[in-house]
């Protein structure tokens, strides 16, 4: 199934959750108060105020981490496409006659780094590019080392420390797109949630008619929090995307004619 659409299904769950432990919290409260109308209430603020008060400290950490892996995925996105470009350029100092070989490996490995992106959310034949990928990285490698000891002034100062770089930002990107945070924290972040619906609920209870208007907005606002949430955690299948960044390996790849 859509990854995409399992998250929506997520939302929409925690929407109907949120609504039916608001409407349990509110019916609750009007019971409590039918028994004893004026201690109905008494002591709750303390209790509303920590489960409130966790609720958004947690939502503003996961929120706030969310984004701030998007924008490090971003620029390595970037870094990966100087890292290339920089170790493509100076392919130049090296003899003439091995540099077709590897130039035509270097389009090739990067039309397989584009590949693993692009096969997502398909996981096993991303894993096949990237597999693609890495074995093309050997062969770059190793052709660069043959052509730097064939060389009379061998340029490998210049030539396999690009190399290295380039291999390595491969390392950081797969890390950084696997990079979140541990399952108890959205576990605990959705269990605050549907705490404080019912707390919320409860305290609606004050009012003899439901206020449609506060009880949706509540409902709605909780669960587009946590969806964005979880959609700036996996930008390569949600509707927030890294894709548009991608353009730039895109027109380095148009460079390498």
């Amino acid at each position: 199934m859509n990854i995409t659409l399992i998250a929506m299904l997520f939302a929409l769950g925690l929407l109907a959750g949120t609504l039916l432990l608001l409407e349990a919290g509110r019916r609750v409260g009007l019971q409590r108060m039918a028994k004893a109308a004026e201690g109905a209430r008494a002591g709750l603020g303390a209790v509303e105020g920590a489960v409130f008060g966790l609720m958004g400290l947690l939502m503003a950490f996961t929120f706030s981490g969310a984004s701030s892996r998007f924008d490090t995925r971003r620029q390595l996105v970037v870094e990966e496409a100087n890292a290339i470009g920089t170790a493509y350029l100076r392919l130049d100092m090296l003899p003439a006659s091995a540099q077709p070989a590897i130039r035509q490996n270097f389009r090739k490995y990067l039309d397989a780094r584009l590949a693993v992106y692009r096969r997502l959310p398909d996981i096993e034949a991303a894993k096949a590019e990237l597999d693609r990928a890495t074995a093309l990285q050997s062969e770059i490698w190793m052709q660069a080392v043959t052509a730097c000891r064939e060389a009379t002034q061998p340029p490998t100062m210049l030539i396999l420390p690009a190399l290295n770089q380039m291999i390595d930002i491969t390392t950081t990107r797969t890390a950084a797109l696997r990079m979140h945070p541990p399952p108890v924290i959205f576990a605990m972040l959705v269990g605050l949630m549907l705490a404080g619906s019912l707390l919320a609920g409860y305290g609606m209870a004050v009012s003899r008619t439901r206020s449609w208007l506060h009880i949706l907005a509540f409902a709605a606002t909780m669960s587009v929090a946590v969806y964005v949430i979880l959609d700036f955690e996996f930008p390569r299948v949600g509707l927030i995307r890294l894709d548009a960044f991608d353009q730039v390996l895109v027109d380095l790849r148009d460079t390498m004619k």
